[in-house]
């Protein structure tokens, strides 16, 4: 069970074209939005659709598997895990971020899409 203290699973569909930088060190990091889908019923029994964004990161060889297959709307499957940091913008402001750092991606979807 030590295994599962901080693990994310999510199936969902990319928000925007992966964002793919190099770094000095020639490593590759990918960050990209997905969003995940809930349906459920409301008090008057309409089918109601919640969607929540989730920002994804993924470093190495999966970024690069990342830049090669996955686009704008490519349904995919991550395990990661959830990591909080904070920076400070140009004006002074901090600014917090809650982020999946993936260690798995799984192409979903039809084959050729």
């Amino acid at each position: 069970m030590s295994t599962l203290k901080n693990k994310v699973q999510l199936i969902g569909n990319v928000g925007n074209t992966p964002e793919i930088k190099t770094l000095e060190s020639g490593k590759k990091v990918a960050n990209f939005s997905m969003a995940t889908n809930e349906f459920y019923k409301n008090s008057n029994g309409e089918k109601v659709q919640n969607t929540e964004w989730h920002n994804i990161v993924v470093w190495g060889k999966i970024a690069e598997i990342v830049e090669k297959y996955v686009g704008k709307g490519k349904e995919v499957a991550i395990e990661g895990k959830l990591t909080s940091r904070s920076y400070e913008t140009e004006a002074g402001e901090k600014r917090y971020v809650t982020e999946v750092v993936a260690n798995e991606i799984l192409l979903l979807g039809i084959k050729g899409e």
